[in-house]
């Protein structure tokens, strides 16, 4: 059956697409450390997505690449190959695969991997990113937004809430580059996102609401840590969001037409 030009592989293409800033400008400045790592990343991904294919006839998808970047930017440091398989294995196996793959997951596999990583290895450091990738994922974001591939009301929700917070003098710019990169590479996934057009920007305000909670009552936490936390409470948070939006809709027209 022909679906046409926008079936779900040309969306992951796209967003891969969209990141090359983000991606180019992290490998840069990481060298060959973080080119290994992301090769890693990649195969352990990419072996759990044949091993679905040769099971249950599942293709697999470049958006296996996607999750493989955001591990590999995100993760803590100084994990072992075990700890690294054990955590790519679960994080997509557990929140991707088994759903049918993406598209059909409810939270991104990235998101859980890293959270996994982080609550079950808890002396790994956490990254550092520098500041040039907050603006690296800028146009990330943008290309995201233009390909209609990323959902902008969240991006824009989120940047709002924070930059809100930044202008009242909430100690926020420190996490900025860890925050973009988290925006663009988890929140900002159209999967596990919400759908509505008010519970987008409400699950993007929900991210930067975590972030200034996080900020200011977990200050013992990387900026990373923090980041993906808020990016793990906002998945969860996003069928919610949406539920309320359309609650709100059904009100709004009951009132209008009885």
């Amino acid at each position: 059956m022909n679906h046409g030009l926008w079936d779900r592989e040309t969306v992951a293409l796209l967003l891969l697409i969209s990141v090359m800033p983000l991606a180019l400008t992290w490998l840069w400045y990481g060298g060959l450390d973080a080119a290994g790592l992301l090769v890693l990343a990649l195969i352990i991904s990419g072996l759990w997505h044949v091993i679905f294919m040769l099971a249950r006839a599942q293709p697999p998808s470049f958006a296996g690449a996607l999750t493989a970047l955001a591990i590999a930017m995100l993760a803590p440091e100084d994990l072992s190959i075990l700890q690294l398989v054990l955590g790519i294995s679960f994080g997509s196996v557990m929140a991707e695969l088994v759903f049918g793959g993406w598209g059909r997951n409810v939270l991104n596999p990235a998101t859980v991997t890293l959270a996994f990583l982080g609550f079950g290895f808890v002396t790994a450091p956490w990254p550092e990113p520098p500041l040039p990738l907050a603006w690296a994922a800028i146009p990330a974001a943008l290309l995201g937004a233009l390909f209609g591939v990323m959902p902008a009301r969240v991006i824009a929700g989120a940047v709002i809430v924070i930059g809100g917070a930044h202008l009242a003098g909430l100690p926020v710019a420190p996490a900025f580059p860890a925050i973009a990169v988290v925006l663009v590479l988890l929140v900002a996934d159209p999967v596990a996102s919400a759908s509505t057009k008010l519970g987008g920007w409400l699950n993007g305000a929900f991210f930067g609401a975590m972030i200034i909670l996080f900020t200011l009552g977990w200050q013992s936490a990387a900026h990373v840590q923090l980041a993906v936390s808020a990016a793990l409470l906002t998945s969860l948070a996003a069928p919610l969001l949406d539920e309320a939006a359309i609650a709100l809709w059904l009100a709004q027209r009951r009132r209008r037409h009885g």
